[in-house]
């Protein structure tokens, strides 16, 4: 049987000051007063750019030994592929102070609605398993094509673990369902904030939505069978608008050590 890490999606954001932060911390100080509360960090600035190994040092040596972070895979090899050949060099060499300090989880590709489940998409996922294969690896699919069966068979086949999503239920979007293809179990909480999934003025709107106690507990049974099929489990919260995702993470904690 293995453990549940739970744990936010980002952690630094102004919002979060005098919700979750004191207003007198420094910034500097975030991530050390954070890993206070949670077990793990998914980072998700990595996405947009290459972040410098200074930048990864300083994040493991802010934490505590246990602490973990996820690491999200940049933009190239999710979303704009012909650039992830020039990026790839680049962005194995950042993560190494993670990887050094024996803090790094895993690698999270997080591919866009467009990713439908298609001949062609699973050969380009036996390509990045390539170039990032010598990590572990997570994959996030947004659309429902990819909740078949040969899917997940193909995903074990790969060794690529399976992000299962708590999300609104709208057409088109993956359901809540607990699957383990790989020695990771992985979910992200984005919020049920179905009004504002695809028609928001501001992308934090998406991520307005505080879960209840009710809701979470729905989890708490996927999440046990989770921890029973792998190694570690990690419980993200990406609904982070004013803290809600922190808030939620210390109730899941909660709720899954008395379950």
């Amino acid at each position: 049987m293995g453990t549940l890490k739970v744990g936010t999606a980002g952690y630094k954001y102004e919002d979060w000051v005098g919700q979750v932060y004191p207003k007198d911390l420094p910034e500097r100080d975030f991530l050390t007063y954070l890993a206070k509360f949670i077990d793990c960090v998914e980072i998700n600035a990595s996405f947009y750019t290459v972040l410098s190994t200074y930048t990864y040092k300083a994040m493991a040596r802010k934490t505590p030994t246990n602490f973990e972070f996820v690491v999200k895979a940049h933009k190239s090899f999710t979303h704009e592929p012909d650039q992830a050949e020039e990026v790839l060099p680049k962005f194995k060499e950042s993560i190494q102070p993670l990887l050094e300090a024996g803090k790094l989880s895993c690698i999270l590709l997080q591919f866009p609605q467009r990713f439908h489940n298609t001949h062609e998409n699973r050969d380009y996922l036996k390509q990045v398993v390539d170039w990032l294969g010598e990590f572990p690896l997570v994959a996030e699919f947004r659309h429902i094509s990819w909740a078949k069966d040969y899917a997940f068979d193909f995903l074990k086949k790969l060794g690529l673990g399976f992000v299962c999503v708590d999300e609104p239920n709208l057409q088109g979007l993956m359901p809540p369902i607990a699957v383990a293809t790989s020695p990771i179990g992985y979910v992200r909480f984005h919020g049920r904030n179905a009004e504002k999934w695809h028609h928001h003025e501001h992308a934090w709107e998406r991520y307005d939505y505080l879960y209840s106690e009710e809701e979470l507990r729905e989890w708490l049974p996927k999440l046990r069978q989770l921890v029973q099929q792998t190694d570690k489990t990690y419980a993200i919260f990406n609904n982070h608008w004013q803290g809600k995702g922190f808030i939620n993470a210390q109730m899941l904690r909660h709720l899954f050590s008395n379950f």
